[in-house]
């Protein structure tokens, strides 16, 4: 199945000159979804993840249904001010500023397996943020996948020597 057949391109947003990829599409049909689901579940096993991690919100989109089939946790990290307990965080730059992370602070365990599962790799930025708040807790980061890598912003270069599977790609 080639689920770049599932993506919509947006030119101009979300500001002038940038080509949006709109996943929506893929996540509207439901063998497209599956599969996409599948293919980042199966890396999770390769790798051997205890657990799934994802930044808010569509790292939420493919991370749960994949934590759900393999029958193990996920952990949700957000933006300020919208987890109930004691957290940890970190800040960060992005492609059109800065953001903030933050995850509850007993979330990971000391030696686990972590799975980072997100939609896009663009600069880095977000997932470099969430090893960096997984390994302060213990957490042993054991790859991170992605629906889609947009190759012309290197964010492979920001994940040094981390695993790093993307089910698709763009120029």
């Amino acid at each position: 199945m080639n689920l770049k057949n599932y993506i919509a391109e947006i030119q101009d947003f979300p500001i002038e000159g940038v080509l949006f990829r709109d996943i929506t599409p893929l996540m509207n049909d439901g063998e497209a979804f599956f599969e996409a689901t599948r293919r980042i579940q199966e890396f999770a096993e390769t790798c051997g993840a205890e657990i799934i991690v994802g930044p808010e919100s569509r790292g939420f989109i493919f991370g749960c249904p994949v934590a759900v089939n393999m029958k193990i946790g996920f952990v949700p990290v957000r933006k300020p001010g919208k987890l109930p307990r004691k957290t940890i965080s970190y800040k960060y730059d992005l492609e059109y500023g800065s953001n903030e992370l933050h995850m509850h602070a007993d979330s990971i365990k000391k030696g686990q397996k972590v799975l980072i599962v997100d939609d896009l790799l663009a600069t880095g930025g977000t997932v470099e943020a969430t090893i960096k708040l997984v390994e302060e807790m213990g957490g042993e980061v054991v790859g991170c996948a992605f629906l889609i890598e947009l190759l012309g912003l290197e964010g492979r270069k920001a994940l040094g020597n981390y695993n790093v599977f993307t089910v698709m790609s763009y120029e």
